[in-house]
């Protein structure tokens, strides 16, 4: 059956300011051990109209989905600002360090938003993308490594398998950077890629 859906909207105006405001109150009411909270909450929330997020987003999905993406580009902005070890391991292993440093923030909020994006909406979420974007920033430009075009990939699932098993309760948060620095590591030995030092804390 066709959906008549009409996609959300981040034009007009104010559009850009109305979804910042409307992530922030979903933001806050997660912080408030909210994780089930409406649409009709979070328009209260953000002081907008009820069909305000259905019209910026579409979906609740779709806003769990966004505020992973803020996530994503905290890391890559941290990343980016830190100062970059010279070898391929070491960069890869900070960005390891940035993307466990962002989650462990807000446990409570990051691991209700990753326990929505791990379910399937109406149309494919972003993070896969994001996340490897993320892992291509490590791994820089040409710098004379044979690190497969594939290696980007490999890590954003390495590290949402991770991430998964940390959303779930099965790491406990000082458990998280250990074991994404571990699996970071195995991928980059299995690239020929040396990594001596990958799973120290």
């Amino acid at each position: 059956m066709p959906s008549h859906k009409t996609p959300p909207s981040t034009s007009g105006p104010g559009g850009e300011a109305v979804r910042r405001r409307v992530l922030d109150a979903a933001e806050r009411l997660l912080r408030d051990g909210r994780a089930e909270f409406s649409m009709r909450d979070l328009a209260a929330a953000a002081e907008v109209s009820f069909a305000t997020p259905f019209n910026r987003f579409g979906s609740k999905a779709a806003i769990m989905h966004a505020l992973s993406a803020r996530r994503i580009d905290a890391m890559a902005e941290r990343f980016a600002a830190a100062a970059q070890p010279a070898d391929l391991a070491g960069r890869v292993l900070l960005a390891v360090d940035t993307a466990v440093a962002v989650m462990l923030e807000e446990p409570a909020v990051n691991r209700a938003v990753m326990g929505w994006i791990g379910t399937a909406g109406a149309a494919p979420g972003e993070a896969l993308a994001r996340s490897a974007a993320l892992w291509t920033l490590a791994i820089g430009a040409d710098d004379g490594s044979a690190a497969p075009a594939s290696l980007p990939r490999q890590l954003a699932l390495a590290f949402r398998g991770a991430l998964s098993f940390w959303t779930a309760g099965e790491l406990p948060d000082d458990g998280l950077g250990p074991n994404a620095r571990e699996v970071a590591a195995t991928l980059l030995r299995g690239v020929g890629e040396g990594c001596p030092t990958a799973i120290r804390s």
